[in-house]
């Protein structure tokens, strides 16, 4: 471990000393290639342990998971329990560890488990303490929270990303648009669709012989960076919506207040005072990606008090039929839909129909 810790260290030195240049683009190509296979080792070392979340047993309930990061004293676990108390019909919750701390909130119709992460910061980048089992965790969740004190917040956020960034989290990113497929002959051939500041074919063939690569496909769909194309070789990056909550706004002016509502992904709050729940907890919803489907029983009204929550990249009927119950699809004959997917109110659907968010479903089976 300590060896691994070493190099990385050794590593970062070196880029941190290397000038940024044409000249020297190819070698800082190299060193972060070899900074990703060392971190990887680091997540999921050779032996194949540390990277299931073991230890922690915080079973993945609800229909999405959010985890909170950020630094001591930050009001985390205020916001957690001011949060779940206000919002939660639930009032015990089931504290399965120590370390990782969970609440559970309603909000629309669906239930959200949260968990207070606090090993992230402290020492995981190194794989100090539990800090791999934190890092799996903090993979397994649909969105993260870091939660930032207002008067402070760039510094954290800048240590905060990197440490995150350091295990595989791309906060607010899509997957990069290159293609990538190995091959057994015919060399590197790379194809650029459009016009490239960072990557050429030397800096590609560089970064995929640290790889041991020397026959493949790489298709540069927009202008990609050498930290992208490293992000597609090693295939094990996890994409996560993030929201930073910039807490303690009783402590500033409005004035101030005004510049922060207009920083992307950010939500100010105060989590003692209970300030702008309202606000985060409508964010939170849009970028979890959730849809409320109403199910309807033949000769009876719509049940909207228990909506099946459905996530808005799986959302078609038999995606539907399955959160129910997997026999549901076996038996199935077709859909009835009223809503704003159907033309006709209501209309009969197959399998495949995508479903829109408040959508009535009536299920009819084989007899």
């Amino acid at each position: 471990m300590s060896t691994i810790l070493d190099k990385i260290a050794a590593i970062e030195a070196e880029m941190a000393r290397t000038q940024k240049n044409k000249a020297t683009a190819g070698h800082l190509g190299l060193l972060k290639a070899r900074l990703a296979k060392l971190r990887r080792e680091l997540i999921t070392p050779k032996g194949g342990g540390g990277g299931t979340g073991e230890g922690f047993d915080v079973a993945k309930t609800g229909d999405a998971r959010i985890g909170f990061v950020g630094f001591p004293s930050v009001g985390k676990s205020t916001l957690l329990s001011n949060l779940a108390g206000v919002y939660s019909e639930v009032a015990a919750y089931e504290f399965t560890t120590l370390t990782t701390v969970p609440g559970c909130i309603k909000y629309k119709g669906a239930k959200i488990q949260l968990l207070d992460l606090p090993g992230i910061i402290e020492g995981a980048k190194d794989g100090k303490g539990r800090g791999r089992q934190v890092i799996a965790v903090a993979r397994t969740c649909s969105l993260i929270f870091i939660v930032l004190d207002v008067l402070k917040p760039l510094q954290h956020k800048k240590l905060i990303e990197h440490e995150l960034e350091g295990f595989g989290l791309r906060l607010n990113k899509s997957p990069p648009n290159i293609g990538f497929r190995k091959k057994d002959k015919g060399g590197i051939n790379l194809q650029q669709l459009v016009p490239q500041s960072e990557l050429d074919l030397d800096m590609v063939k560089t970064i995929l012989s640290e790889y041991r690569i020397h026959n493949a496909d790489i298709t540069l769909r927009y202008d990609a960076t050498s930290d992208d194309l490293i992000d597609v070789i090693e295939g094990n990056r996890v994409y996560i919506p993030c929201i930073y909550l910039l807490n303690k706004i009783d402590q500033i002016s409005i004035e101030e207040l005004d510049i922060i509502y207009k920083i992307p992904h950010c939500v100010p709050i105060s989590a003692h005072h209970k300030w702008n729940f309202d606000d985060l907890l409508e964010k939170m919803w849009i970028y979890l990606k959730l849809i409320r489907i109403y199910t309807k029983p033949k000769g009876q009204l719509p049940d909207y008090a228990a909506p099946v929550v459905l996530h808005s990249d799986r959302r078609s009927v038999e995606d539907f039929c399955n959160k129910l119950h997997r026999s549901i699809a076996k038996e199935f004959k077709y859909a009835l839909v009223w809503g704003s997917s159907v033309k006709h109110q209501p209309q009969k659907v197959g399998k495949d129909h995508v479903l829109n968010d408040e959508d009535v479903v009536q299920i009819v089976k084989k007899v």
